[in-house]
């Protein structure tokens, strides 16, 4: 069995001068795909149902799917919650046995963000799992515009919360399709100069991949969510898969094509996040 908590592979990542990917799964295809990616490359992978996953499939069954996965791979494997934004979903998160929540008070004041998020945290390391929170708001592409995180709030934030991973708003945008947005590295060494905890990058798909290399091997960013990009490598397969033979419609045989595509779609993400040899 290699479930571990997020803690357990981002702590390593810190002091080994590496990231690790937390890969947005929506459904068994890509979850099962991101495994096979990891135990090529013989690295960690970090499984994460977001509010999308989390609305097309009940939190209970995404536990048992990740914990199946996890319990069956030679990599450490965790179970992460994305985007909790209640008490009460961090806890049924929980309760159907993820091992990292990340509550997400983002959008809420300093103090309000940091308390709840606390709260959140005391109830994850009481069950020996891990928590992840967010200061400053990452936008969305042709959405929301971002806040970016100020250097003192992401101190106190980090001092005050008792997270063990801290997401940061440097210039990175959720749903970003290419790579040409680039981080607010200033902004980032002001925040990391200052505190100590492993960082988070939200809409990593939106960073281009040398600057993904360069903070995975030299900054505290240990964990890159990568999303989008590999969404479009499986929508892409998917649509291959249907073209190519226009009388199938057994979904399981179309489906069973995109799983190639997607792990070495996958691979090419990890490998950007390795450290230098």
């Amino acid at each position: 069995m290699t479930l571990a908590t997020l803690a357990q592979v981002l702590q390593p990542a810190l002091t080994g001068n590496y990231a690790v990917a937390g890969l947005v799964t929506l459904g068994w295809e890509d979850m099962r795909a991101y495994v096979a990616a990891a135990e090529a490359e013989n690295c960690p992978v970090i499984l994460q149902a977001g509010p999308s996953c989390r609305a097309h499939t009940p939190l209970p069954v995404l536990g048992k799917m990740f914990r199946h996965l996890a319990e069956n791979a030679s990599v450490p494997v965790v179970a992460h919650l994305d985007h909790g934004y209640t008490f009460d979903e961090c806890k049924q998160a929980l309760d159907a046995g993820f091992t990292s929540l990340m509550y997400d008070g983002s959008r809420k004041s300093l103090q309000q963000n940091i308390d709840e998020t606390a709260a959140i945290a005391e109830l994850a390391h009481a069950a020996g799992i891990s928590c992840e929170g967010e200061i400053g708001f990452v936008g969305y592409a042709d959405g929301e515009n971002s806040a970016g995180t100020d250097p003192e709030d992401a101190t106190k934030f980090a001092r005050d919360s008792g997270v063990d991973a801290m997401a940061i708003s440097v210039g990175n945008v959720h749903l970003q399709q290419d790579k040409q947005g680039g981080l607010d590295e200033p902004r980032l060494r002001a925040i990391e100069a200052l505190t100590t905890i492993p960082l988070v990058i939200h809409g990593g798909s939106g960073v281009p991949l040398a600057q993904r290399t360069a903070l995975a091997r030299g900054s505290n960013v240990c964990k890159f969510n990568i999303g989008t990009e590999l969404r479009m490598a499986f929508g892409a397969a998917l649509g291959e898969a249907v073209n190519s033979d226009p009388d199938r419609f057994d979904r399981i045989q179309i489906l069973k094509d995109t799983h190639d595509p997607l792990v070495a779609a996958t691979r090419t993400v990890l490998r950007a996040f390795r450290p230098q040899t």
